[in-house]
């Protein structure tokens, strides 16, 4: 694995720096304010990206987060969409997470139409801007715990349930709904479905007020004898009790990475307007000193930024695995784990040392602190995370290690 940002994403990352400088960063706060008020100027930006990426497969955004065969092209070792799209996401949190999750196309339902969506359903679903609809009032990080059902009636299923905490659930075009086709089989009855927005029986029944991420809807749905077309269920139809739910938990292969990569984005933002502010101040960060020879908030900074480099790199390293179709559930979640604990840590620790400055709303370092929490929830909670690494580790199954 080459450690350095490959030459061909270079110009892809160094576009999504432009973007979230001067075009997501500037309508920052104003967002943050006005929360549930839909960001129009993303309209626009939604439109440009979709320019940037045409044609290709290795994109900035969650389309391309894949490890379908046929999903990268070279031959050999492989630099690909799951790599190119973490790049970009870094790049666009390092502007503001709550707009990269408010983008029309960018949602993690997306990442996971791309993950284990059939050629015909990748067409039909290219061009729509997806949710992902997993908790449920009675199950949070346990996603086995899906009470929400799917009844096959002819060419459709029926769905009934709740879902709570939809990321964009009230804006997008369709949300991807995880239920079970038999409560009795447990885990490997769970499937994934794409319900489009206005199908019958849909309802979003209340936004949520949040701690941060304000630019960004969240959403409490509700499925009534709700009718969505067979043809439009994710992945194998049939329920195998053998692989049991690894088929869906494929999904999260591709998603932590990308939330992953949020986290990195937020705290590197964090970082460097510390930074600046520190230097201001004059601290000088010469780096070949031994921290004992430095000031107390210089050193605390180079802590900062060697936990910050540990996870940008376990990061990488998960998306590069999905691009070379290894197993990386482990690494995906180590990603997450790590990655999400140093943005709540990095993001709050620098409010700390701006001291009062960085705790009013003249800087946007108290708004990162307030963003990066829920990356270290959604997703999967830092508990989940290292519970999933710990089964992986000592090859426990998910019944003997809980």
């Amino acid at each position: 694995m080459y450690l350095e940002t490959p030459k061909k994403f270079r110009g892809l990352a160094n576009q999504a720096h432009q973007v979230a400088e001067n075009y997501l960063r500037p309508i920052s706060r104003k967002y943050d304010k006005a929360e549930h008020a839909y960001p129009k100027e993303l309209d626009l930006l939604a439109a440009l990206l979709d320019g940037m990426n045409a044609g290709s497969p290795d994109a900035v955004g969650a389309t391309s987060a894949s490890k379908r065969k046929g999903a990268a092209v070279e031959a050999g070792v492989k630099n690909g969409g799951n790599l190119s799209a973490c790049l970009g996401v870094m790049e666009m949190c390092w502007g503001d997470v709550g707009l990269l999750l408010a983008m029309p196309r960018q949602g993690l339902g997306n990442a996971a139409i791309a993950a284990v969506a059939n050629d015909e359903q990748l067409k039909r679903f290219g061009s729509i801007w997806a949710a992902m609809a997993i908790t449920e009032p009675g199950c949070g990080s346990d996603s086995a715990a899906i009470r929400t059902t799917a009844t096959r009636d002819g060419d459709h299923y029926v769905l009934n349930g709740e879902k709570i905490f939809v990321t964009s659930g009230a804006r997008a075009d369709a949300v991807v709904v995880w239920a079970t086709l038999d409560r009795g089989l447990g885990r490997a009855a769970i499937k994934s479905f794409v319900v489009e927005k206005g199908t019958p029986g849909m309802t979003v029944t209340r936004l949520e007020k949040k701690l941060g991420i304000k630019a960004s809807d969240t959403a409490s749905i509700s499925f009534s004898d709700c009718r969505v077309p067979a043809a439009n269920l994710l992945g194998n139809a049939e329920i195998d009790v053998q692989k049991g739910f690894a088929g869906v938990m494929e999904t999260f292969d591709n998603t932590r990475p990308l939330v992953a990569a949020m986290a990195i984005g937020v705290a590197k933002a964090s970082l460097d307007r510390a930074h600046d502010l520190l230097k201001r101040a004059g601290c000088r960060f010469d780096y070949r000193k031994p921290l004992l020879s430095v000031t107390h908030a210089e050193a605390t900074l180079y802590r900062l930024e060697a936990e910050w480099e540990a996870a940008r790199l376990l990061t990488l390293k998960a998306a590069w695995m999905a691009d070379n179709r290894l197993p990386n559930s482990k690494e995906a979640s180590i990603a997450k784990a790590k990655a999400g604990r140093v943005a709540n840590e990095v993001t709050l620790k620098c409010v700390e040392l701006a001291g009062a400055l960085g705790y009013g709303e003249d800087e946007l370092l108290e708004k990162w602190a307030r963003d990066s929490k829920i990356l270290d929830i959604f997703e999967g909670t830092q508990q989940i995370q290292l519970l999933i690494v710990a089964r992986r580790l000592l090859g426990k199954s998910s019944s003997q290690l809980k």
